[in-house]
């Protein structure tokens, strides 16, 4: 099994705080992580580090998806790793599965960096599981991207 790396990032047009917080917040995050298609449900958050989050992602369609979790969801158990504030957020993450190709705990990393318009953000998952499909991800973490510009740009 080889360890594979996916990273998405995006212009937003917002300062690094706002996002920061956004980051940090469970309705916030309730709000814009969950990918086009699915809804959310967060059923612990805990933002220290050592804390965490568990959150239920559920297509709103399940026909043609397969939840990695149950047929129609997804259920993420997050540990938060590092912070850095306004600046980088570094996350544990594992989807629970029964499937060994889909199982195993990724690390997500989540930059800020201040451009001229905004924030870049840059959203990175290193040794992500192999069950998880490389095109599929990357689409599911610009979606995420793009609900969070709207969630936080005026």
């Amino acid at each position: 099994m080889t360890a594979r790396t996916d990273e998405v990032s995006m212009l937003i047009r917002a300062p690094k705080a706002i996002i920061y917080r956004a980051l940090l917040d469970a309705d916030a995050r309730l709000a814009w992580l969950p990918p086009d298609g699915m809804t959310g449900r967060i059923e612990r958050f805990d933002p220290r580090v050592g804390g965490g989050y568990r959150m239920v992602l559920t297509y709103r369609d399940p026909t043609g998806n397969a939840g990695k979790s149950a047929p129609d969801s997804d259920v993420v158990e997050a540990r938060f790793v590092e912070f850095v504030p306004d600046e980088r957020v570094v996350e544990s993450i594992a989807f629970e599965s029964e499937d060994a190709a889909i199982a195993g705990t990724m690390t997500m990393t989540w930059i800020l960096m201040a451009v001229d318009d905004g924030t870049e953000v840059r959203v990175t998952a290193a040794q992500v599981p192999e069950g998880i499909s490389a095109e599929d991800h990357r689409a599911g973490m610009r979606s995420s991207l793009r609900n969070l510009a709207a969630f936080v740009e005026p």
